[in-house]
């Protein structure tokens, strides 16, 4: 039983060596050595969430439904950022990453979770980041349940990983999909519900939206924010299921995968 209990510590000691060795790779290979190359890390999502919330501001108002346009965007964009910044990510990591799978410790599971981490706290911070000064500024209330708005985060992050694997996958294995990625990202955006609230709609399509788990993680990513104030829909059990669906399918992808770039 010690014996086991060594063993399975001594294999998490080389996992997280493996995961910060490949963190800091994947740092200096996208952003050099200067230090405003890791400010980008939070930079480009930061930029691009202020300019949509301005735009959104502008159109609107400061309300929609009774609502704070402000916030809504922020939650909504940050939550798209990250799904889409998780695929991007991931499409040609293994061919890029290929020369690392022959070290025995490596598996390619391991360069898509370090580029996971890296876009995770990376999108996160630039939502604080905006967050901040605009509650600061009085333009957006504070967040109103910390515990709800991180674990959507996390469960968004677990169900994207997946969805990201097997399109990371597949686009390894055919050419053909890869070319319908990118257009099939943006087909999704009105499923993710980043740019409208569940509660905005009439029941009848609130019962079909409820369905996508992108708007289960927005509705309750937006719980945590705004509380009971703003009447939200989500089930947390239907995010983390499908998410654990997505990565049992994306496995035995990432088995053939490995083959295949072995073979090359």
């Amino acid at each position: 039983m010690q014996n086991h209990q060594s063993s399975l510590l001594e294999q998490l000691r080389v996992k997280r060596r493996v995961l910060n060795a490949l963190l800091i790779r994947d740092l200096m290979l996208r952003f050099g050595h200067g230090n405003i190359g890791f400010m980008w890390l939070v930079g480009e999502p930061l930029i691009l969430t202020v300019g949509v919330m301005g735009v959104w501001s502008i159109a609107y108002g400061e309300q929609k439904h009774g609502v704070n346009i402000v916030p809504v965007v922020l939650t909504g964009y940050s939550c798209l950022t990250l799904f889409r910044h998780f695929v991007n990510r991931y499409l040609h990591c293994f061919r890029q990453n290929a020369g690392l799978l022959f070290h025995q410790s490596v598996r390619p599971a391991d360069t898509l979770f370090a580029r996971g981490i890296l876009e995770s706290i990376g999108v996160l911070i630039a939502f604080f980041v905006a967050y901040i000064p605009l509650t600061l500024l009085g333009a957006s209330e504070p967040i109103d349940d910390y515990l709800i708005l991180l674990s959507a985060w996390v469960l968004l992050c677990f169900w994207v990983n997946g969805f990201a694997t097997i399109l990371a996958c597949l686009s390894e294995l055919s050419d053909t999909i890869e070319r319908f990625v990118q257009p099939v990202m943006y087909l999704m955006i009105p499923i993710t519900g980043s740019f409208f609230m569940v509660s905005w709609l009439p029941p009848s399509a609130q019962k079909l939206v409820v369905y996508s788990p992108l708007v289960n993680a927005n509705e309750m990513f937006r719980a945590g924010y705004f509380g009971p104030s703003v009447t939200t829909y989500w089930s947390a059990e239907y995010l983390f299921l499908s998410g654990l669906v997505l990565n049992a399918l994306a496995l035995p992808l990432m088995q053939l995968v490995q083959k295949r770039v072995e073979v090359e």
